[in-house]
């Protein structure tokens, strides 16, 4: 347990002595240059998204028909089943209602399956292009002599705002 009445003093401290060493003169002629990168807009905007989602999109294509017209085939059947239910008798609705029901959960099942199977492959794309687009950070901060580029903040002048700069080059690696 953290007791916080001896910690206090230790915290003060240090933080009295790192705001005194920025306040050194030696200190207070250096310049910084810093960037500021939105990560949100990075990654919906990048071409490279826009491949790779159009690439899902492909690779699911089949599985989204297949699921489709599995749902328009149980539809037929309960409207071909209600249509009749007056001419047939109780034993073969119910085996009917039965049968819709059952191909009902599966449909359901595998709805699931292809919605997860999706997120997994979305989530390694979105890992893939969340790497490029660091590499390419690091690669201008270092080319431009940052000293730190940072993705969150309160407040940030578009001055410092190189997320343009980085979409830039990604468009150049297509």
């Amino acid at each position: 347990m953290v007791n916080f009445s001896r910690a206090l003093p230790r915290i003060a401290g240090c933080t009295l002595g790192l705001f005194l060493s920025f306040s050194q003169p030696g200190l207070a002629q250096t310049t910084f240059k810093i960037g500021f990168v939105d990560p949100v807009r990075l990654i919906e905007q990048a071409p490279q998204g826009a491949r790779a989602l159009a690439s899902l999109e492909d690779e699911f294509r089949s599985r989204d028909a297949e699921l489709k017209q599995r749902h328009s085939q149980i539809q037929e059947m309960e409207a071909d089943l209600e249509k009749n239910i007056l001419v047939m008798d109780a034993t073969s609705a119910q085996a009917r209602q039965r049968e819709i029901e059952s191909l009902k959960r599966r449909l359901v099942r595998s709805q699931q399956e292809t919605r997860e199977d999706y997120n997994l492959r979305r989530n390694e794309e979105l890992a893939k292009l969340q790497t490029l687009v660091r590499e390419v950070i690091v690669e201008l901060a270092r080319a431009g002599d940052y000293d730190l580029v940072v993705e969150q903040a309160v407040y940030v002048s578009e001055a410092i705002n190189i997320t343009d700069l980085v979409l830039e080059r990604l468009a150049e690696l297509r």
